[in-house]
């Protein structure tokens, strides 16, 4: 979030500070992108992002279309892997193995650590 954005609550404030610290320490490259993971209160989105050339490599989300039909009715955890896989296969189709994973300020529990655990089983190394 840019410095002019209003931030209301006091925990997202603190997750916007820990991203920056984060963000600080984590670059992705062209052969090893930085998986990024959003949550909010009903989706999951992930995004594999190279920061050499600011390009996204792969995006999943459990709104687009080809994981609508197929998650409806799980519950968001089991949504949070089937969007880690998916990022993950499309990431192999393009031949990357390797990936940093970016927290994005969330803490490692729960949906965030089902989109990593759901990127390793499709065979992404972190």
């Amino acid at each position: 979030m840019s410095a002019h954005t209003k931030i209301r609550n006091s925990r997202e404030r603190a997750r916007v500070r820990r991203k920056n610290v984060i963000r600080s320490r984590i670059r992705g490259t062209t052969e090893r992108p930085r998986i990024s993971v959003f949550r909010s209160v009903k989706h999951i989105y992930a995004q594999a992002i190279d920061d050499t050339t600011n390009r996204v490599l792969a995006s999943a989300s459990d709104m687009e279309k080809g994981l609508r039909d197929e998650v409806a009715g799980k519950s968001k955890k089991e949504r949070a892997r089937d969007v880690g896989k998916a990022v993950g296969a499309k990431l192999l189709g393009k031949d990357v193995k390797q990936v940093v994973f970016d927290r994005n300020g969330f803490i490692y529990h729960g949906r965030v650590r089902e989109v990593a655990e759901g990127a390793r089983e499709a065979g992404l190394e972190f």
